[in-house]
């Protein structure tokens, strides 16, 4: 699996690679740094050579955030993401500290190895932001798969490869694990590259306006560096918005469309308002939801499985949120991020054809619902 992960990694390289040059694009490998720059022209370092140029564009992405806990730094038991990747040898059992997408995407992958998986989350449910009810389907699910889970924990300690957590009573509790992967988020890469040595602002990331415009008018920022939507997705609309914007083209972020999957099995697929989202924010809306297994396709394929598939909308019809769990809801979420983007009513959703036998008939059959 390692050998044919780096395989595909490589493959899918070179063929970025290819699309560089071929769009004459100069890649310069080597560590820069941004050594000055004002409203008119920035400088950038790298080896021995220093470049010139009237904007720039900042992508230098995100790393796993590994919070302070005792006995969690220079652990060679304690991985991140990126260093479990790595691995060559299946553990004899993991535990998971986060609970989030990332968590439970590695839950996934090293429970359907038939190692033994244990998951421990600060807060009352896993995929926290995700819509509620989908995520407590999900637990259940791994949970019968044998996760093993424990909600509303904090982490107080690790010692070698043991986890010492506090329960939602207060209780102290610990658990062994070979592995211990560290999965509580990640943050925006601020340090490194000089960012000091130019006036933009940053919070939890570089601050950018809709134009993914700095407070520096010709430094622009892209992807997990913004701290805001850490998508790859999201990161390659950036991209496009702040590339458009330099050459003189108007063009704009929108947020309220972004599609997020957590590539379990099943996977959950989401885009626009949950209802906790929508309650939160007094905002009125219709519901309606249905099974999976109101697809045909869906029951041919996923033996045994149920999932669900849900649709929230104004009171005037437009869409506000499509959340769904169940194979393979990832390759047909799309079709809700256009209706929302492009503000589709249900009525004129209706009149689109939907081909069978597929599982995103789903959709119509929820939307004949509402």
């Amino acid at each position: 699996m390692a050998d044919r992960k780096t395989k595909v990694v490589r493959k899918l390289v070179a063929g970025i690679k290819m699309k560089m040059e071929h769009n004459n694009v100069e890649v310069i490998r080597g560590e820069a740094s941004i050594v000055k720059g004002d409203a008119t022209s920035i400088t950038i370092a790298c080896g021995e050579e220093s470049y010139e140029a009237k904007n720039l564009l900042i992508c230098t992405g995100s790393e796993a955030f590994v919070p302070p806990i005792p006995g969690a730094k220079d652990n060679p038991a304690v991985l991140t993401n990126r260093e479990i990747l790595a691995l060559t040898q299946a553990p004899e059992s993991l535990v998971i500290i986060g609970g989030g997408v990332i968590g439970m995407e590695f839950a996934s992958l090293y429970n359907s190895l038939g190692i033994q998986v244990t998951v421990v989350e600060m807060l009352p449910e896993i995929l926290g932001g995700l819509d509620k009810e989908i995520s407590e389907m999900l637990r259940s699910i791994y949970a019968k798969k044998g996760v093993k889970f424990n909600l509303q924990c904090k982490v107080t300690a690790i010692d070698g490869n043991i986890v010492h957590f506090t329960d939602s009573e207060g209780n102290e509790q610990s658990i062994e694990g070979d592995k211990i992967l560290m999965s509580v988020g990640r943050r925006a890469t601020l340090t490194g590259f000089g960012l000091e040595n130019i006036a933009v602002e940053t919070e939890r990331g570089i601050k950018v306006n809709e134009q993914m415009q700095t407070s520096m008018p010709n430094v622009y920022a892209a992807g997990d560096v913004t701290g805001f939507s850490l998508l790859a997705h999201t990161a390659s609309r950036e991209g496009e918005v702040a590339v458009n914007n330099i050459l003189g083209k108007s063009d704009k972020m929108e947020y309220n469309a972004i599609p997020g999957i957590v590539y379990t099995n099943p996977e959950v697929s989401g885009v626009g308002l949950t209802e906790e989202q929508a309650q939160a924010q007094g905002i009125e809306y219709r519901l309606s939801k249905l099974p999976m297994t109101y697809a045909g396709r869906f029951v041919a394929e996923n033996e045994g499985q149920t999932g669900m598939c849900k649709i929230l909308s104004t009171a005037e019809g437009k869409v506000l949120g499509v959340h769904m769990l169940g194979n393979p809801s990832s390759e047909f979420i799309c079709a809700a991020c256009m209706a929302i983007t492009n503000g589709l009513t249900i009525d004129e959703l209706r009149r689109t054809i939907f081909p069978h036998p597929t599982v995103s008939e789903i959709l119509k059959e929820v939307l004949f619902e509402l």
